[in-house]
């Protein structure tokens, strides 16, 4: 963990506030790759995840945009209010878990701000000579972050404010995509299972803001091993694991604990996972080999987990 400064802030949509992060001897930070995030933490038991959405050759500050979420839990209220210039946050990561992948093709999907991890894989796109355009909508076109950035892409970039075109037009990116074509899609919940709907197995890469809903209503009793003490705890129905781990004094970094943003991910010695995160890749399930601790639990009796 890190404590940063805030360099610069200034409002770059309707409710949107970006923000600029800096070390406070102006020392390099550390380098980060495309689709990565970082976590702020604001206060005890506060702590929230944004997108880097600066170009990740720049390790003199780290670029983030936060939405003012009225309905929130308190994050971006903090944000918003109480973070400014000057002031310095205790910041973790980043880390990864939404990277963007070589190809000769992409299509990208963004809904409000979830244009933030897409915006610098636009800039890697273009470089690259790669084949790519941009849906992105928003509530309206003054909601929408960075549009006079993506200006200077023409015509590969179509703008969908909801109201003055209504829901984006899914299908219209989707149907009938080129070989070698790679879907990236961040945004609000309904607009990620919409695409999820569509899009063919193994091209499409997501990152949620929100969790999935899971149905928890039967869940069962299980044991989880600790690896490297020996230790068994026993994980009653409506207990995480998470939650055992920490009750039983077991140190462990997590931070959303919804499934959402990766950092409580633990390796898996032995069992089968029942994977209830939004994080993990459908080949990352099936190999078994981590699991999110924060929500995701046994299908079986017994996990040995490396912890």
């Amino acid at each position: 963990m890190a404590e940063l400064i805030v360099r610069q802030r200034e409002f770059v949509a309707d409710g949107i506030l970006g923000l600029s992060l800096a070390h406070p001897l102006g020392e390099p930070l550390p380098a980060w790759e495309l689709g990565a995030h970082i976590d702020l933490v604001l206060a005890p038991g506060l702590e929230r995840q944004y997108s880097l959405c600066g170009a990740p050759a720049d390790r003199t500050a780290w670029q983030i945009a936060v939405l003012r979420e009225e309905e929130g839990r308190g994050g971006s209220a903090f944000v918003h209010e109480r973070l400014g210039v000057g002031d310095k946050v205790e910041v973790r990561g980043p880390r990864n878990h939404f990277a963007l992948r070589p190809a000769s093709r992409y299509r990208f999907i963004a809904g409000g701000i979830g244009i933030t991890p897409i915006l610098p894989m636009l800039a890697a796109a273009e470089a690259a000579g790669a084949e790519w355009s941009l849906l992105y909508g928003g509530r309206t076109r003054a909601s929408m972050a960075f549009t006079e950035q993506l200006r200077r892409y023409g015509d590969r970039v179509t703008l969908a404010p909801q109201d003055e075109t209504g829901l984006l037009e899914v299908p219209s990116v989707l149907d009938d995509l080129p070989d070698g074509t790679l879907v990236y899609c961040c945004g609000p919940g309904p607009l990620l299972d919409a695409v999820e709907d569509r899009c063919p197995s193994g091209v499409l890469h997501v990152e949620r803001f929100q969790p999935k809903e899971q149905h928890t209503d039967q869940d069962t009793e299980f044991d989880v091993v600790l690896a490297r003490s020996g230790r068994t705890l026993t994980v009653p129905p409506g207990v995480s694991v998470l939650d055992a781990v920490r009750a039983a004094g077991v140190e462990v970094l997590y931070s959303c604990a919804e499934g959402t943003c990766g950092t409580c991910e633990t390796d898996v010695v032995e069992g089968t996972p029942d994977h209830r995160d939004s994080v993990l890749t459908e080949a990352e399930r099936a190999a078994g080999e981590t699991m999110l601790i924060c929500v995701s639990r046994c299908r079986g009796k017994r996990l040995v987990l490396d912890l």
